[in-house]
């Protein structure tokens, strides 16, 4: 019992630190903060990664695209409940309009779906992710694969779709 409770002390410190260190990136006019994407078990092909996007000059940032190594290709989703069923779709562009923020988090709402994994997500790893903006061009940044936050009502139904 002593050894169980040791390693998930350190785990969750090592898990609280790699949130603390997670990245944020301001190229010109945007500001990214805060990428991650969730672990995922053995035998789910698809992961899911989240950021936010603020934009703090005049122009929209539309994002139609990303891509990773860790994965096959890259999809922008959007989730919502319908009729009390929870619904994805893949759509081909997120707008984000001057002067606001987009929070992409678990359970609901928009997301990068990562299609087709090469391997596995697991804690405390990082890899790069390329956002594609129409009108700003590439911007890479580093995600981080940490647990979902404990607020979070994803559940492992969305992981596997």
């Amino acid at each position: 019992m002593m050894r169980f409770s040791l390693v998930t002390l350190v785990t969750a410190g090592l898990l609280a630190a790699g949130g603390a260190q997670a990245q944020d990136v301001s190229p010109e006019g945007l500001h990214l903060l805060h990428p991650f994407a969730t672990p995922t078990p053995p035998s789910v092909p698809h992961g899911a990664a989240y950021l936010s996007i603020s934009v703090e000059d005049d122009t929209p940032a539309v994002l139609v695209g990303a891509r990773t190594p860790v994965s096959e290709s890259v999809e922008i989703h959007d989730m919502s409940m319908d009729d009390g069923i929870m619904r994805m779709r893949r759509i081909e562009q997120l707008e984000v309009e001057p002067g606001t923020t987009q929070v992409m988090r678990p359970g609901g709402g928009y997301h990068l779906m990562l299609m087709n994994l090469v391997s596995p997500l697991q804690a405390g790893e990082r890899f790069p992710l390329t956002l594609e903006f129409a009108h700003r061009g590439d911007i890479e940044v580093e995600v981080d694969v940490q647990a979902p936050p404990e607020d979070s009502s994803m559940s492992m139904e969305h992981a596997q779709h």
